[in-house]
């Protein structure tokens, strides 16, 4: 027996046909059109029976209407829908009040945010039989099937239109016929589901990027970030450098350990490598091994920024004669026209420099533009010591001390004399001495004098570990740095009179300049080892830089008629044979300010791992120099490009 319920009221049994049901005491379901009226409720089983009663509540196909009449003829439990509606089927609209249509609009809305892949929704019991409140024809209905079906499977698979699950499309009913269950499974497999698609695919070949790393403002290029040749992103072949020999596998277990940074990593699109939670806990850069993983300073991380394990060092030396005027622009000082790439560290080295040093730095920032930032900067007197380094390396290096010598004592201004900067890069000691010799032809063992007294007054390092005690010395600073570079105006001249010197210097000499340098006295005393112990100079395929008439190429012209001599000189020196290799050494003639040309030296220094035990920088630079030097910069650009406009802009009538 059927028991139809309407507000919790049983009403009369639907027993035997669907022709002897007595409807009359049926209100309108909510399910019917607006246009059926009350008075066709009661006309009864031919115009509105149970039939399509339990059709409008639980919306079977019009297939199986059928079925359902002899459902009940059977007196057997009505099952829910066993294929979807097709979609051109019209669809009866329910005639619901305001708060059922809101009810409903909720109940939609948490069902489609909570769809499952497959496409069959799960939400909480709670939240349907809250939707359900105050719906009398679908709350009548489902207490019916409550027999039958469990509220668990019924509520965890209700789909959007109500219908029932498919644990009672499958299982609810032991009477089911084969036919209904292909049914099911076919209703199974067309089910909806969100579909995914593919990605999208160029139609055709992407245009070529080009790679053009020059810089038309600094005249140079940096090289580019060593993180993208680690993953194979930029071609050996494109900038000739080695790639790194960390392989993938190495990269995965030591960084990374899930899927999306893993892609994240390998993307063209990002440089910087991912960091594991962990590794910010643990990680603390104040103790490591010469091959410990995760060191700052150890062989992984050299690896990574320098896979050549190597740096760039550019020197440059130059007496500027305490000129207060300084060049218009200094870019054939540091960046000549010449050079392919810019260098990872530039010193500058002065002597007799400008009254104002500050003003001096600011330039050398402007020139060096944001690629580098001053990392120290100190002075004596008129010797002034620079040191800028690239923006992604000074966290590799550790404190940076300095010193200073004064040679005459008498002097009231210290023009003669040293300054002296040291620091360790990764594992490497370096050392930079600029000294100013005592001047005069005649004077070679006052230099001498000057030599001695530099290398024993020079007390560094200070705080910073030897990276090798064994082959210090306490009486020699340059032996207790793995790499020494001195240069400076070491007064050192040719032993030969002005007229002999000039009538070498008309011949055609090309860059062989033997002839001259078989009487300078610098190489003398080096060869015999009364200075400057150790240490190497390139050689010179450059004219004397000393001295000029200002603002010319000529030599001294003035009563004195001073030799042209090589007082302006770069010097090295290092612990490990071969660690320095000579790219360039030659002298700036375009720069005529000063009776001195500077002199320019470019290496190539082997770098070694380190330990993290040294006191560490922490990346400090002098900011405010570095935005003083950024903001003339882009002054500069800015009026350049205006004056570019107003010569464009301006006209020239000519009348015939």
């Amino acid at each position: 027996m059927i028991m139809n319920y309407q507000n919790g009221v049983p009403l009369q049994p639907c027993t035997g046909a669907v022709s002897s049901v007595k409807t009359k005491a049926v209100k309108k379901p909510v399910g019917l059109e607006a246009n059926d009226s009350t008075e066709n409720v009661e006309k009864g089983s031919e115009e509105y029976g149970c039939e399509r009663f339990l059709n409008d509540t639980l919306r079977f196909p019009p297939d199986e209407l059928g079925q359902g009449a002899q459902m009940l003829d059977n007196a057997f439990l009505p099952r829910p829908p066993l294929l979807p509606k097709p979609p051109g089927h019209p669809k009866l609209e329910k005639a619901f009040s305001l708060e059922e249509k809101v009810g409903r609009r909720r109940f939609r809305t948490s069902q489609e945010s909570l769809a499952e892949p497959g496409g069959i929704g799960s939400f909480s019991v709670n939240s349907l039989q809250d939707d359900l409140v105050g719906h009398p024809v679908l709350n009548s209905t489902f207490k019916f099937l409550d027999g039958r079906v469990s509220s668990s499977s019924l509520h965890s698979n209700t789909s959007r239109d109500f219908q029932v699950s498919p644990c009672l499309r499958n299982g609810g009913s032991s009477h089911s016929d084969p036919g209904k269950r292909r049914s099911s499974q076919n209703y199974e497999q067309i089910k909806p589901s969100k579909t995914k698609l593919s990605p999208l695919q160029p139609t055709g070949p992407l245009p070529a990027m080009e790679l053009n790393m020059a810089s038309p403002a600094l005249r140079t290029a940096n090289r580019i970030d060593q993180d993208c040749m680690d993953y194979g992103v930029i071609p050996k072949s494109v900038f000739g450098r080695q790639h790194s020999n960390l392989t993938d596998d190495r990269l995965l277990d030591s960084m990374v350990s899930d899927t999306c940074s893993t892609n994240s990593m390998k993307s063209s699109l990002s440089v910087l490598n991912p960091i594991r939670s962990k590794d910010v806990r643990n990680r603390s850069f104040l103790e490591g091994s010469l091959l410990g993983h995760g060191a700052l300073l150890g062989a992984e991380e050299l690896d990574r920024c320098l896979p050549e394990r190597s740096i760039g060092i550019y020197i440059a030396t130059w007496n500027m004669q305490g000129k207060k005027e300084l060049p218009h622009n200094l870019d054939d000082l540091l960046l000549p026209p010449d050079a392919d790439f810019a260098q990872d560290i530039y010193i500058i080295g002065v002597q007799e420099g400008c009254p104002d040093r500050r003003e001096w730095e600011i330039r050398l920032q402007e020139t060096l533009g944001p690629y580098y930032v001053m990392l120290y900067g100190v002075a004596h007197g008129v010797l002034y010591l620079s040191v800028f380094i690239r923006r992604d390396l000074i966290w590799f290096c550790s404190e940076v001390e300095h010193t200073t010598v004064t040679t005459r004592i008498v002097s009231q201004i210290k023009t003669k004399g040293a300054v002296g900067i040291g620091f360790t890069f990764f594992g490497t000691s370096f050392i930079f001495i600029t000294s100013h010799f005592t001047s005069g032809k005649t004077k070679v063992y006052e230099r001498i004098l000057d030599y001695n007294k530099i290398i024993e007054a020079l007390t560094l390092p200070k705080i910073l570990p030897d990276t090798n005690p064994y082959r210090s010395n306490s009486s020699d600073v340059t032996t207790r740095f793995d790499e020494v570079f001195w240069f400076g105006d070491f007064n050192f001249r040719l032993n030969m009179d002005r007229i002999g010197v000039d009538q070498i210097l008309k011949q055609d000499l090309s860059s062989d300049m033997s002839r001259l340098l078989q009487y300078d006295q610098l190489s003398k005393e080096m060869k015999d080892g009364s200075v400057f112990q150790g240490f190497k100079e390139a050689p010179i395929q450059f004219p004397p830089t000393y001295k000029f008439d200002v603002g010319c190429d000529i030599y001294d012209t003035t009563t004195k008629q001073r030799t042209p001599s090589y007082t302006d000189r770069v010097l090295y020196k290092s612990r490990h044979k071969g660690d320095i290799k000579v790219v360039k050494y030659t002298c700036c003639s375009t720069i005529k300010s000063s009776d001195h040309r500077p002199v320019l030296g470019v290496f190539q220094v082997k770098v070694r791992p380190g330990r993290d035990n040294i006191p560490l920088g922490a990346g400090q630079f002098d900011r405010e120099l570095y935005l003083e030097g950024i903001r003339r910069r882009i002054t500069r650009e800015l009026q350049r490009k205006q004056a570019l406009k107003n010569q464009k802009n301006s006209t020239v009538c000519a009348i015939s």
